[in-house]
């Protein structure tokens, strides 16, 4: 039992019998879950499934539950939405609601690693939805976090930027290794990006794969394709275009350096 107990303080996370309910509806069901440290792991399901209110549980923004949530407290968070205050410089609200000490020199830091030195002084207004989004990502950098959340935070970008801040996101993990949990209804996404992929369904684990492909990857290779289609299909969802007529992903060009 002690053993046990050690093994869960050295995760991440660690859900054992999750349970939320909003009125009568039973949205997530005696959850469990597992993320170690230093793991990427994608959160795939259908709309409704329980996977962002996992994610604000995790964030500690939700607290009506059951069951027994055990999270790193060094965690930081961005979602679909930047969620910026648009009476503050793009610095200021890099830094908002940290403690004291926190200043301009923490946010430039946080800025200059996902490219956005040049536009701490701008106001929120005056970004493009990409700069926006890195905006998010910064304040939740500069946290130092041993856990990142991501609510589906390029679901709102043009396909060239998501690809491009899918990229960012790569590169940054490759740096820190932070555990990273990311919501995402998108497949290839989820291929790209993670080390394991978890689909929810009905409010519970319903399946999860291994991602043990080199880095960078391609949507082109077989066994990508492969595992494209194991968990389409526990999506309940029929593929309409041959992976063939696909081009090479744009994340595995930007990880190669083209």
């Amino acid at each position: 039992m002690l053993s046990s107990e050690k093994a869960r303080h050295s995760l991440a996370v660690s859900v054992r019998g999750l349970t939320r309910r909003f009125g009568e509806r039973l949205v997530i069901d005696a959850l469990d879950l597992d993320i170690k440290r230093g793991e990427f792991v994608a959160l795939l399901g259908a709309s409704g499934c329980g996977k962002s209110t996992l994610l604000r549980i995790l964030a500690d923004l939700d607290h009506e539950i059951e069951g027994d949530v055990r999270v790193s407290p060094r965690r930081g968070v961005a979602f679909q939405s930047p969620r910026l205050f648009p009476w503050k410089r793009v610095w200021n609200n890099v830094v908002t609601g940290l403690r004291e000490g926190r200043d301009r020199t923490h946010a430039d830091a946080a800025l200059t690693e996902v490219g956005l030195a040049h536009r701490g002084d701008a106001w929120p207004k005056d970004l493009s939805g990409g700069e926006a989004q890195r905006a998010s990502l910064a304040r939740a950098l500069v946290r130092n976090p041993d856990l990142l959340l991501l609510d589906e935070p390029f679901g709102s970008l043009d396909a060239l930027t998501r690809l491009k801040a899918q990229a960012l996101v790569a590169d940054l993990w490759q740096k820190h290794r932070q555990a990273v949990l990311l919501v995402t209804h998108d497949v290839e996404e989820a291929l790209l990006l993670a080390d394991r992929v978890v689909v929810m369904r009905d409010g519970t684990v319903a399946h999860e794969i291994v991602v043990d492909l080199p880095r960078p990857r391609s949507p082109s290779e077989r066994q990508f394709g492969r595992l494209r289609l194991q968990l389409l299909d526990w999506l309940g969802v029929v593929e309409t275009t041959p992976p063939a007529s696909r081009s090479p992903s744009l994340i595995s060009q930007i990880s190669d350096g083209h």
